[in-house]
């Protein structure tokens, strides 16, 4: 064990009726927080304003210095957006505010985000990024407000109403990556967060080993913030060559802190059989690779699923003008970051969705209500065209709002992120027969 566990979300499947306006909050709920002042800003040059003709109030919001994950590319490339589609004339004719927040990590600062998202009347949530969906989700649903386009690292983010998620978040990428490992690696070890978030991964891996015939992983938890992990890269490699007939696979998901897994299994690796790693796109990035040694470092040869195309793929050149033209130099945004990624897919939904209300009034009602009606997306080939049901394919193991389980597998080959297979691979049958209890 790796001392006290954080609690996080957990699976809860909730059947919640239509969510009341702000009105009903209590007052306390409403009130501005002034901490929040270092935390959270407003895109330079975006005024106020209310009624038809006013700016369009969204928020994004992302942990940013902290010791664990960090994903400051996601706020700053929602401003860099905001600065962009104003120049094209806004959102259907309208200016687009974009609030942005740092989640820090923690449960109340995840909370105060969403409560000032609520006080500054905020239609939507876009593009973010939160562990804490349990702390932060109440406000937003008894609000009203829409989160579109959440990272999909919380089950709620699968749950709620009020969630309108853009990928298959991490059921997704390890249904997928177990089910490529069954094929390819003797026995596998996950190393994961100790926390309960990180226990519901195991299940979702060993989905696709079993889909493949292939036996459970072994299952070894690591504290996420950890400055070093030299035990657990022994302990991974020890049962990973325990077969001789097979080459064993070493699968590391711990966010941010899988480089630094990565830098104690190298220099542990040298004393054992030659092993394969795999982890998912989150963990890892073109970034990460390069920085751990490109084609001599220890992420050559490993699989890697993802929630959509190559970075290096065309479908991503809209998303990289952006950059370009609003966000050129500025070392937060990566456009090979699945956390960019995801906001660029986010903000494209929502444009969507505002521009089919036309002359109608965009509210945090109108959002949601345009969405739940059926209302189908196009993100340009990034995913399949995306269309959220009260309850989908995957409600019957606690998944009702994953609309797209599709996964993309790429390879580390000469120190690049490349495509394995060109096209998506549909995990929703694999996630039906999961065995999630």
């Amino acid at each position: 064990m790796t001392g006290r566990r954080r609690i996080r979300s957990i699976l809860l499947p909730r059947l919640l009726h239509r969510p009341v306006r702000a009105g009903a909050l209590t007052t306390g709920a409403l009130v501005a927080c002034a901490s929040l002042v270092a935390g959270c800003g407003v895109v330079p040059g975006a005024t106020g304003g209310s009624g038809d003709d006013g700016p369009i109030t969204v928020m994004t919001w992302a942990p940013q210095d902290t010791r664990a994950t960090n994903k400051p590319g996601m706020p700053a490339f929602a401003e860099a957006y905001a600065r962009w589609i104003n120049s094209q004339g806004g959102v259907n004719g309208r200016r687009l505010k974009v609030l942005t927040c740092n989640d820090r990590n923690d449960t109340v600062a995840a909370a105060r985000c969403a409560r000032r998202a609520v006080q500054e009347k905020a239609v939507a949530v876009v593009g973010s990024y939160s562990l804490y969906a349990d702390s932060f989700m109440p406000a937003l649903e008894g609000a009203g407000i829409p989160y579109i386009g959440g990272y999909g690292i919380t089950n709620n983010e699968f749950t709620s109403p009020l969630s309108y998620p853009v990928n298959g978040g991490q059921p997704a990428l390890l249904a997928g990556l177990g089910r490529t490992l069954a094929d390819t690696c003797g026995p596998v070890t996950l190393i994961r967060p100790d926390t309960i978030a990180g226990d519901q991964l195991p299940p979702l891996l060993d989905s696709g080993l079993a889909a493949g015939g292939h036996a459970r992983s072994g299952d070894q938890r690591a504290a996420e913030d950890a400055t070093s992990y030299n035990s657990q890269a022994e302990r991974a490699l020890e049962r990973a060559t325990t077969d001789a007939t097979g080459q064993g696979c070493v699968v590391p998901a711990l966010g941010d802190r899988t480089n630094t897994f990565m830098d104690s299994f190298r220099r542990a690796r040298a004393d054992y059989p030659e092993v394969r790693t795999a982890t998912v796109l989150g963990s890892v990035d073109q970034t990460t690779i390069d920085a751990s040694g490109g084609a001599s470092g220890p992420y050559e040869g490993s699989y890697v699923t993802g929630w959509y195309p190559a970075a290096s793929d065309a479908r991503w050149d809209p998303m990289k003008k952006v950059i370009k033209e609003e966000a050129f130099g500025d070392n937060r945004i990566d456009a090979a970051d699945a956390g960019v990624q995801t906001t660029w897919i986010a903000y494209a939904v929502f444009k969507q969705v505002v521009e089919s209300l036309g002359d109608n009034e965009v509210s945090a009602d109108t959002v949601s209500e345009a969405l739940d009606s059926g209302l189908k997306v196009t993100t340009g080939g990034l995913t399949p065209t995306l269309r959220w049901n009260f309850q989908d394919e995957l409600a019957a193991v606690g998944f009702p709002r994953l609309v797209n389980a599709n996964v993309t597998l790429q390879v580390v080959e000469g120190g690049r992120l490349v495509a394995a297979r060109e096209d998506f691979t549909d995990v929703t049958k694999t996630l039906r027969d999961a065995d999630l209890g």
